[in-house]
């Protein structure tokens, strides 16, 4: 059986996207999920999280090694197949496919190969390439036993974010209330309509498949909203001007239901996974001592007010993690 996908994805960036998988890997982790991380960012944020300079520099540096997602896809630019990543394993039960700043060189030949999926010979290639990233997360995380496989991916709509998204089981829209993000919902809903139905019409031209292909389901399960933060320069009622839009935006959008009836705030809506705190004076501690906001310590500087901020941010994430673990349905390894 196929390990599900959660892809957190949204055509806005700056909302905290790639955070947020990196804290709910390493809950969940902690609650004892066996959790593997995937990074299909080109800018390979998510793994800049949880790796040095000097691990990122003997990962992109070593091309013939299948230390990243890029190098184990990279055999089919060639005559070559996929080949099985390396996997960096941050504690016993949270692995990660590092992501790779060469990976958009990978997205041209998932354009091309995209129409040859509709043809009428000749269909391993084109599938082999579509689908190359599932099958990487599906390979690596039954090695590692995982239960659940998180993905973070660009603020795009291009052809690599459509590849990951055909492997996606389920998608979670990190927004902030601004105008930005509603947009994103506005351009995100028809495309994930039109991948799928795309990719249903290809899944159907292969009446014999080879080798098993991804559902492509990209069932929307909710949205998380980052809070008002004065950091921002905002006031407060415009915050709450596009916080009360999301709910009727989301519904709208990304369900496709138009009935003229919606919550009047995320807070109503059972849409919403949960309003994400900002954590802005753990953050930079959190990086320089390379671990979650919430596992931080007094001898990484939280002490006083900043040793309370971190027992919350626990029991925040503890019940974000139990929250989207109910809506996507996994359950512990």
């Amino acid at each position: 059986m196929a390990t599900p996908v959660l892809t957190f994805f949204n055509n806005k960036g700056g909302v905290g996207k790639t955070s947020l998988v990196y804290h709910l890997t390493w809950m969940l982790s902690l609650l004892g999920v066996r959790v593997l991380a995937c990074d299909l960012d080109p800018q390979a944020n998510l793994t800049a999280l949880f790796l040095g300079e000097d691990e990122l520099e003997s990962l992109w540096e070593d091309g013939d090694a299948t230390k990243t997602i890029y190098q184990a896809v990279k055999p089919l630019t060639a005559v070559g197949d996929i080949k099985d990543p390396r996997i960096h394993f941050a504690s016993d039960t949270l692995g990660l496919v590092p992501g790779d700043l060469a990976l958009s060189s990978f997205e041209d030949n998932i354009s091309s190969e995209w129409p040859n999926a509709l043809g009428e010979k000749n269909l391993y290639r084109p599938f082999r390439i579509a689908t190359a990233f599932w099958q990487v997360m599906q390979k690596t995380a039954e090695s590692m036993n995982a239960s659940i496989i998180l993905v973070d991916v660009g603020p795009n709509l291009g052809a690599l974010n459509r590849s990951a998204l055909i492997a996606t089981d389920y998608i979670i829209a990190p927004l902030a209330a601004d105008i930005w993000s509603l947009q994103g919902l506005r351009n995100l809903g028809p495309t994930l309509r039109q991948w799928r139905s795309e990719w249903k019409k290809r899944r159907e031209n292969w009446n014999n498949p080879e080798f098993e292909l991804p559902s492509g389901a990209m069932q929307p399960i909710g949205y998380l909203v980052q809070q008002h933060s004065v950091r921002l320069g905002r006031p407060v009622k415009a915050y709450d001007k596009w916080a009360k839009r999301i709910p009727e935006a989301y519904a709208r959008y990304l369900l496709n239901h138009d009935n003229h009836s919606y919550p009047n705030s995320p807070t109503n809506d059972i849409n919403c996974v949960a309003t994400v705190r900002h954590y802005r004076s753990l953050v930079a501690m959190a990086q320089e001592a390379r671990k979650p906001i919430f596992l931080l310590t007094q001898a990484d500087g939280a002490i006083g007010g900043h040793s309370t901020a971190v027992s919350s941010a626990y029991e925040d994430f503890r019940r974000l993690a139990d929250s989207i673990q109910k809506r996507a349905k996994f359950d512990q390894a």
